[in-house]
């Protein structure tokens, strides 16, 4: 039998009294370890789901690594050709963990109505380009069917149909710059199949898609050269491994760019999050370590003829130091209980209902996304009340300081 358990859970059974000086202080301090959590976990659900949605927006309209010539043609947003006959075209062979390898080539265009023109860029896409990403995000029509037969139509952003005022199968007419200086631009009209809204403003505003074939026939390539590869891997958390292992296995005139590489300044912002949580979750677990230390303080000194008539009974400062502990703990229990209930209710209405908004302009985002991985929330609880624990170590040393004699006349 656990003595020191039994005695503590006898003292957590005595209902407080409501005039007492520890009831109001006990329940301030439950009332800390759930805020704490609470906070705690809404920080990292949602820091972490910012920094995967950011992420797999990145990733969706780039893919994760960029195969692309060394040298690069800057001024029309085109490269140099590469051909499709590489041996890791269609597939890696010797690679696990790449989902699917897909050609790519971008021509800057001008989009040209009655009234006004917007400068974009046409991104050509093939037969073998993953739409999953896109069908999430269009809004109205469907993504590209392409077949054998060169296609006429092409996906527009909200953000451009909204400013040039088209709709779903309005006629777009392109106008296609070529290289040189006595080359006149030329025209295409093309038809929207639908429209699409990542919520990423920088590429909606920017980019068109459509089928590689006209780029093909405007640059005067074959059927088999295209801008480039983009790469989409099963894990992100591979990115490093797969990216060098690429790099090794193409051709050294060609250059395996990882996503987190093309687009730095993004990726370096979000791994700024890692230290708001970090900073957040020990400024969180101080508060409700002070906190209890003030319970506890408070216990002990309510407590004093207990500890007087224990120690005279035989109990060693060591064995009281247990009963306060074990004490502590069920608060301790008892706060993060209700801190897991409300977080998590918290975020599981927000993330069916999203009453938060935020501006798209600058967190890619529309609605607070979450992430909730079940093995952080352990950790947070684990860790909350392991340090909690240690921090109220200290405070029991008063325990050693009292005199039994002095304490049972205590009053």
């Amino acid at each position: 039998m656990n003595y020191e358990l039994f005695i503590a859970k006898r003292i957590i059974a005595i209902k407080q009294d409501k005039s007492s000086v520890s009831s109001p202080i006990i329940k301030i301090a439950i009332i800390a370890i759930a805020l704490g959590l609470i906070v705690m976990i809404i920080t990292v659900a949602t820091g972490l789901g910012l920094q995967h949605k950011i992420r797999d927006k990145v990733s969706g309209l780039n893919g994760h690594i960029l195969i692309s010539n060394f040298n690069q043609n800057n001024g029309l947003n085109t490269t140099n050709p590469i051909t499709t006959d590489q041996y890791f075209y269609p597939k890696f062979k010797n690679i696990e963990g790449i989902k699917n390898v897909q050609v790519f080539a971008k021509k800057n265009c001008i989009i040209r109505t009655e009234i006004d023109f917007e400068a974009i860029i046409f991104k050509g896409v093939s037969l073998d380009y993953d739409w999953s990403f896109i069908k999430d995000n269009i809004v109205e029509g469907n993504v590209l069917s392409l077949a054998e037969k060169q296609s006429n139509k092409i996906l527009i952003s909200k953000i451009t149909a909204e400013r040039l005022q088209f709709k779903l199968g309005d006629k777009v007419v392109l106008w296609f710059l070529k290289e040189g200086e006595n080359n006149k631009p030329i025209a295409r009209a093309l038809f929207i199949e639908g429209i699409f809204n990542t919520g990423f403003k920088e590429f909606d505003k920017n980019y068109v898609f459509g089928d590689i074939r006209h780029i093909q026939k405007i640059n005067k390539w074959t059927n088999k050269q295209v801008g480039g590869f983009e790469i989409l891997i099963t894990h992100f958390k591979d990115l490093k491994l797969i990216s060098n292992q690429i790099y090794k296995e193409i051709d050294p005139n060609l250059n395996a760019t990882p996503i987190n590489k093309k687009f730095a300044s993004i990726f370096e912002w979000i791994a700024l999050f890692d230290i708001n949580i970090s900073l957040i979750i020990i400024i969180m677990i101080i508060i409700a370590g002070i906190n209890m230390i003030t319970a506890l303080l408070v216990l002990i000194l309510e407590r004093t003829q207990m500890i007087g008539i224990l120690k005279a009974l035989g109990n060693t400062n060591k064995s009281i130091q247990k009963i306060f502990l074990y004490n502590a703990s069920y608060l301790i229990l008892k706060g993060l209980f209700w801190g897991n209930l409300i977080g998590l209710s918290f975020i599981l209405i927000e993330k069916h209902f999203g009453i938060i908004k935020l501006d798209p302009e600058n967190y890619y985002v529309s609605n607070v996304p979450y992430y909730i991985n079940f093995y952080y929330i352990l950790a947070l609880n684990i860790g909350t009340l392991l340090l909690c624990l240690l921090m109220l170590i200290l405070p029991t040393y008063l325990v050693s300081k009292i005199n039994p004699v002095k304490a049972i006349k205590f009053d």
